[in-house]
């Protein structure tokens, strides 16, 4: 057995440059990323995948006493180590080999040169094995479902096979002719060039094939006059209306806004032309000055243009669209103007007929799962039926060029040199026949992107001017009015946009010869020959929030198509395979949720226990987990939050013989996906350092568990409200160090003998989170106490003068003092809490001679909403060591809106926790410049 040290990740993380890597990594508009070359579900932050694995691998200074004796030399060197994880988690050094060499010579230094292979048996995305290899780490990954194995092997596998070597096509090779070593194609720069060469030719020849379908338009001389191109054609869904005096085709519109952009604002104003029968809707855009009416369709209702109806329910929207079938009316036409774009009346753009063409390889039934999959409901039951006819013949049109590009790359590729051998790139060849398959897979990858775009499931955005793709989130919804690029053209959503996009994703590939992967498809409970002592690290299936396989059916169905022959053993079967996805979903167990997570549980405990056999003792296994605690468990007296996601994923741990020993909250989701107090979107992933439990272990009761979770865990809370945890992530992370004490033993015993359950103890868990807080009230003033009590009860909202008298009573202060802080409206025998915005804009703390957290709470966050970070920090700047009391007090608010459903509120008050670190950053900035706080 190896010598047991601790790893960095089992002691401490600089969790802040961590975590401003990933909020930067997944913003927007940061240009090309690994993630570009195909869309996945739920993908960790390379940022935090590249510190998981560091950390786990290298050693704790602790684990070295005899170089680092004390306390304070061993948090020297655990300094250092931040300062290198804080520098190559950065995302301009991604691919810094000065700065990521560092790293592999700490990895090697902890592993006496040998560090053990990476194993991610859930690759889905490939974020875990894209950031072990550029680690210098060998790579097994496996996953269930095709589309993840091909993706990930695109990642890792394809790219170091082709490392360095110039590309085929015939273009490139001219421009090299006679001058040897005019340029190094590093990386995979070579194959990132042939594809967009041949991507390019499939461009150009499908415009031959497919050009008339669409056509350019007249621009009218008020907008400049002249031919121009079309960036995209807006849609109306129509319905027969339900009222049988009516039973029009009545278009139904979200909205009818076009573009909200300051000085360019354009709308589309509808109106009933019943100068002829039957009559119909007239579409005309307006611009300048004004605002269009409501849209027909709203959140459970709709409405028609023709009778004025308004309260047609989605019930009747769906009986309607199953019995008589959806229609589509253009709405308006997006162009290409002299000054940007401008918005043509449907009448601008005359047509082509396009007839649905056969698609058989589409004409699968999407899964009858409304909680995913909202079209078959209206009569949309086929993957064909997501597409209008035009887009079906463009996408199969490109999808039939695939094999052409293939044959001229191979023919290229021999008349360049390359070795003439037939060996497929799945039976792991690296000759002309391999590198053709890989330059049509990346090319398959550009058609599913253009289809993500290109399907009659996208919205057009008013707010940028843009198309957004089908998967904005987890899920294909039902969309009414929809946009519809044009894929010829350089515009979102075209072929020359996705297909440049993904060969720039390829160039940021890690590119070295030297590195070794393997990718496989199989079940992670029972996968195949490999290294035994591979370090596990995954992302394991969130219990039944994601359908990766029902969702992956969309991209399969063409991924198969083309390339079904070059990866036989991926696409023997018409869709995903789903029997043995390893999520907790009922409707594949007859609707019956018991089964569903028996299997979950069975699943997960089957893949534990296979992870304990093979991950080397020297180093802990870690798991990336995001799943909120979401569900309100009653008894007599208590009522508790817990989570089967959760439950089932520790009991499959514990069960397999591991101990968590580390627990971290990495912010590895975008900030505005902190949307409620009540959904199941984290802005954390929760990361589970686990090592196999020592023997022999001894038993703990009950009563002394609890004693230990409530003084053991009050100091990693501390920690954590230190770290800047967003109050809705709290509780999660708040698991890791409580189960850490649960799992330290072999048993906790129950009064009445039985062994404690995980749920149970996570109930305990979440009382003790909640005791914490209560402990934490008593530190607050006597006005915050009250404010506090009485939040607790009524919000914002009037309540009797009586009642709040008695409980300014009991909090020592009264209500006239309530008043005189600022905090109260006390008028006519009843009492409210002020809000925010009644608070006064020129208040100044140095001034109120009485000043409680509650009512600093609430000016930080009047202030961060009205002037951003910087009016925050200018009170922080002010308030000194008080400002720390009322981010705790934010931490408290957030759990009492958790508990009571008032996400507005939540919302508030996470927002403070999450901004703090730039309003201390500022505000520390302001007394640089010589201003004095108040506390200090």
């Amino acid at each position: 057995m190896a010598e047991y040290k601790k790893k960095l990740i089992e002691v401490a993380l600089p969790l802040d440059p961590i975590n401003k890597a990933c909020a930067h990594e997944k913003m927007p508009g940061i240009g090309p990323h690994p993630r570009g070359i195909h869309l996945w579900w739920a993908r960790r932050p390379l940022a935090a995948c590249r510190a998981v694995l560091f950390a786990s691998l290298v050693d704790d200074p602790s684990a070295h006493p005899d170089r680092f004796p004390t306390e304070d030399d061993q948090e020297r060197e655990r300094q250092r180590l931040f300062r290198i994880i804080e520098e190559f988690v950065k995302w301009e050094n991604t691919n810094n080999e000065q700065v990521l060499e560092t790293a592999r010579q700490e990895i090697l230094k902890s592993t006496d040169g040998n560090p053990p292979p990476i194993l991610d048996p859930f690759c889905g995305g490939g974020s875990i094995p894209l950031e072990a290899q550029r680690l210098g780490l060998k790579v097994y990954a496996s996953d269930l479902n095709p589309v993840a194995v091909l993706i990930t092997k695109a990642l890792v596998e394809f790219p170091p096979k082709f490392a360095g070597r110039a590309p085929v096509n015939p273009e490139a090779r001219k421009k090299l002719f006679g001058k040897p070593g005019s340029r190094t194609w590093k990386g995979a720069q070579g194959l990132a060039e042939d594809v967009r060469y041949y991507g390019q030719w499939m461009r150009d020849e499908a415009e031959n094939r497919i050009g008339h379908l669409y056509p350019k338009v007249q621009l009218p001389e008020d907008k400049g006059g002249g031919e121009t191109t079309v960036i995209a054609w807006l849609w109306a869904r129509t319905v027969k209306c339900p009222n049988p005096a009516c039973g029009a085709q009545m278009p139904l519109v979200r909205s009818f806004w076009l573009s909200k952009k300051k000085g360019k604002q354009a709308w589309v104003e509808p109106s009933v032309d019943r100068s002829q029968y039957p009559a119909r809707v007239v579409f005309k855009v307006r611009t300048g000055v004004g605002v269009p009416q409501d849209g027909t369709k709203a959140r459970g209702k709709s409405r028609c243009l023709f009778c004025g109806i308004d309260n047609i329910s989605d019930n009747q929207l769906r009986s309607q669209s199953s019995a008589h079938g959806i229609g589509a009316e253009l709405l308006a036409v997006v162009a290409q103007g002299h000054k940007g774009r401008v918005y043509l009346d449907p009448t601008h753009s005359p047509l082509p007929i396009v007839e649905k063409p056969a698609a058989s390889w589409l004409e699968q039934d999407l899964p009858e799962n409304a909680r995913w999959f909202s079209p078959p409901a209206y009569g949309m039951t086929t993957y064909a039926d997501l597409f209008t006819p035009r887009q079906l013949v463009a996408l199969t049109t490109f999808n039939n060029l695939v094999g052409k590009a293939r044959e001229k790359v191979l023919e290229d590729a021999r008349q360049s040199g390359w070795s003439n051998d037939r060996v497929s790139l799945e039976n792991g060849g690296t000759g002309a026949t391999a590198y053709a398959e890989a330059v049509a897979t990346y090319l398959t990858f550009v058609t599913d992107r253009v289809a993500d775009f290109g399907n009659a499931l996208s919205r057009w955005v008013p707010r940028n001017e843009k198309i957004m793709n089908l998967f904005a989130r987890q899920a294909i919804p039902m969309v009414w009015d929809f946009a519809e690029s044009n894929v010829l053209e350089n515009v979102v959503g075209g072929w020359p946009t996705c297909l440049e996009y993904i060969a720039k994703c390829i160039e940021t590939l890690p590119g070295s010869s030297d590195l070794e992967a393997d990718v496989m498809m199989a079940d992670a409970r029972t996968l195949p020959h490999l290294n035994p002592y591979s370090m596990v690290s995954t992302d394991p299936p969130y219990y039944d929030n994601i359908g990766y396989a029902d969702l992956s059916d969309f991209f399969y169905c063409w991924m198969r198509r083309s390339l079904k022959n070059f990866f036989p053993s991926f696409f023997s079967t018409l869709l995903v395979p789903k029997s043995d996805e390893l999520i907790a979903t009922p409707y594949r167990h007859g609707g019956d949720p018991t089964k569903a997570k028996r299997f979950f549980e069975d699943g997960l405990r089957n893949t534990f226990t296979f992870f304990s056999e093979v991950n080397p003792t020297g180093v802990p296994m870690t798991v990336f987990y995001a799943f909120k605690q979401s569900e309100t468990r009653k008894t007599l007296d208590t009522e508790t939050v817990t989570s089967t996601g959760w439950e089932t994923m520790l009991s499959g741990l514990i069960s397999a013989g591991f101990t968590i020993t580390g627990t971290w909250p990495l912010r590895s989701e975008q900030s505005e996906r902190i949307i409620s107090a009540g959904t199941n979107a984290l802005a954390s992933s929760i990361v589970l350092a686990c090592r196999l439990r020592a023997v022999p272990v001894e038993m703990i009761t009950r009563k002394d568990f609890i004693g230990l979770l409530r003084s053991e865990l009050q100091i990693s809370l501390r920690t954590l409200q230190k770290q800047n945890i967003a109050p809705v992530d709290l509780a999660q992370a708040a698991i890791g160090p409580g189960m850490a004490i649960f799992s330290r033993f072999s048993k906790v015993i129950e009064a009445d003998g039985s062994s404690m359950s995980v749920r149970t103890a996570l109930a305990f868990i979440n009382q003790a989170l909640d005791e914490y807080f209560t402990e934490q009230e008593s530190e607050y003033d006597s006005d915050t106490r009250w404010a506090v009590a009485w939040f607790d009860q009524f919000a914002m909202e009037e309540g009797s003068y009586g009642q709040a008298e008695v409980l300014a009573t009991a909090r020592n202060t009264s209500i006239e003092g309530l008043v005189q802080a600022g905090i109260l409206s006390a008028k006519a025998g009843e009492v409210r809490l002020l809000r925010r915005d009644e608070y006064s804009e020129n208040w100044d703390p140095t001034t109120d001679t009485r000043l409680p957290v509650w009512e600093l709470t609430h000016h930080l966050i009047h202030a961060l909403d009205t002037k951003g970070e910087s009016g925050a920090a200018e009170i922080v700047q002010k308030v000194g060591g008080m400002a720390e009391q009322a981010r705790d007090l934010a931490y408290r608010l957030y759990g009492i809106c958790e508990r009571k459903k008032w996400a507005k509120e939540a919302l508030a008050y996470n927002s403070l926790v999450i901004a703090w670190p730039e309003i201390i950053k500022l505000a520390r900035q302001e007394r640089r410049e010589g201003q004095a706080g108040l506390f200090e």
